[in-house]
């Protein structure tokens, strides 16, 4: 560990140039006690180290060395991968070994491309949860992880949303897809299913090997599975009017499904420039609450049980908020 370290604070005075104590301290998530101790095996080692105190100070590396300790070791290598998602190599339990590999990739560059490489890590960053969404709580990650690594089968309990909600599954481990902040694990008992990792409620990983499928494509897969999610969720249609306001706004606020459909199939407008459209639901109580929210700049024509759900709520809140108003008016 410590040996591991150390090189790595080498790595970063080679990448980084002067660095005072607490800066290597903040890089290395170790104390400036630490720091000091590791300088000095540095030093015993020959290493042309020096330091200089003052504001303006810190350590830094005789000019031109250069170390030749920029191996990857098995789990940098296996991390590249992750190098520019952060959050998903800590979830992993990556994230050492991706701050490692970027460390030796960078001090094994030219500096001319080491320089190129380390702008565009400070100008672009890859941010994967979408908004107004937590990451998920996954606390079977790290294992399931491991058992999709190390081809090993796994015993999950899982909690789904249709009955029986609790189930148990025996599953050959395919691979872990990470979908706008939610990890989600492909696995096969009597078919390739997929399952939300948040919702794993127990996972154990037996001591049972299983045989890949040659040729399995994790990304064809997770592919087909969102283009079919998507036909199975839209199990109706609805047909509504827009007004301009929310025609001008709707990209920003529904899904893409429901902005193609009205692009496809909605109407001229008429003389307030409203115009009618097509569009797919997933069934009526979630249609309820979209359309719901757009208040008065939607009318839903059909289907007629949607209509009168939402006529039926509007006129509750009017009945609502017109008992609130009289009560509030002084006597």
């Amino acid at each position: 560990m410590r040996a591991s370290r150390i090189v790595q604070l080498l790595l970063l005075l080679q990448t980084r140039g002067r660095l005072t104590a607490a800066q290597l301290a903040t890089e290395l998530e170790v104390s400036v006690r630490t720091v000091y101790r590791d300088v000095d095996a540095l030093h015993s080692a020959g290493v042309p180290l020096y330091g200089e105190a003052g504001h303006a100070g810190g350590y830094q590396l005789v000019d031109g060395y250069r170390t030749r300790l920029t191996g990857l070791t098995e789990p940098e290598a296996e991390s590249l991968f992750l190098t520019g998602l952060p959050g998903a190599a800590r979830d992993l339990g990556l994230g050492s070994e991706v701050a490692a590999a970027w460390l030796k990739l960078t001090a094994s560059l030219p500096p001319d491309l080491r320089d190129r490489a380390t702008r565009i890590r400070e100008r672009f960053h890859l941010d994967a949860p979408a908004w107004y969404h937590e990451p998920d709580d996954a606390p079977a990650l790290a294992a399931a992880a491991d058992a999709v690594w190390r081809e090993r089968r796994i015993r999950i309990r899982y909690h789904r949303w249709r009955a029986p909600r609790e189930v148990d599954r025996t599953l050959d481990p395919y691979g872990l897809v990470l979908k706008s902040g939610r990890w989600y694990l492909v696995g096969a008992s009597r078919r390739v299913s997929t399952y939300r990792v948040s919702a794993i409620q127990s996972l154990e990983v037996l001591d049972e090997p299983f045989t890949r499928p040659t040729g399995f494509d994790l990304g064809a897969y997770w592919q087909t599975y969102v283009d079919d999610f998507a036909d199975r969720r839209h199990t109706d249609t609805a047909t509504i009017r827009l007004s301009p306001a929310l025609l001008e706004d709707l990209p920003t606020l529904v899904e893409p499904s429901i902005r193609d459909a009205v692009a496809r199939t909605s109407s001229a407008p008429d003389e307030a420039g409203w115009v009618r459209a097509e569009v797919p639901i997933e069934n009526v109580p979630h249609a309820h609450r979209l359309f719901l929210g757009f208040g008065a700049d939607v009318e839903v024509l059909g289907p007629p049980d949607l209509r009168a759900q939402l006529a039926a709520t509007v006129t509750t809140l009017a009945r609502t908020y017109s008992q609130r108003t009289a009560a509030a008016r002084p006597a």
